[in-house]
């Protein structure tokens, strides 16, 4: 069973996506991945959305640009949680992608990461999933623990750096 489905408008949309799928994988949760348009293609959209609701889909990640409807439609033909990835593109680079996500009318949230922000839509993913899954829990802790010991890394290595300079 795929906890995750991941939704983008166009295929143009999988290349920022490919980052979600990776930490997707690196924490080994069951996704799948769909192209649907909330408009040009409204009922398949809708019939993926219930038909992943009904076989035990966890929540959804929908990412769109432009009017970035896909998130919204989402969200209003199912309970499960949405996030919505805004994706850069046309004469506002994003811009209007993130407001229209953000300003979900009440009754029908949507949460939003930043443009493009793929990586952080799959791990708010993967956090939301360890309230239920201890396994998963344990994974994110690790991988936070690592992220401090890279940055700690780093820092020494500047330190180093700064101080041979000086």
């Amino acid at each position: 069973m795929n906890h995750i489905g991941v939704i983008m408008g166009s295929d143009s949309d999988y290349q920022v996506m490919e980052e979600a799928l990776e930490v997707l994988r690196d924490f080994e949760v069951p996704f799948e991945v769909i192209i649907s348009s909330a408009q040009r293609t409204l009922q398949r959209t809708v019939d993926w959305v219930k038909g992943f609701e009904a076989q035990g889909g966890k929540l959804i990640i929908a990412a769109a640009g432009l009017a970035a409807h896909l998130p919204g439609v989402v969200a209003a033909a199912s309970i499960l949680p949405v996030i919505g990835v805004p994706m850069s593109s046309g004469a506002m680079e994003g811009i209007d992608a993130l407001y229209s996500i953000v300003q979900m009318p009440p009754g029908i949230p949507v949460a939003t990461v930043g443009i493009g922000g793929a990586r952080n839509a799959a791990l708010l993913a993967v956090q939301i999933l360890t309230i239920q899954d201890s396994g998963l829990s344990f994974k994110v802790k690790a991988y936070r623990t690592q992220m401090l010991k890279d940055i700690e890394a780093k820092d020494e290595a500047l330190q180093k750096r700064l101080n041979e300079e000086n």
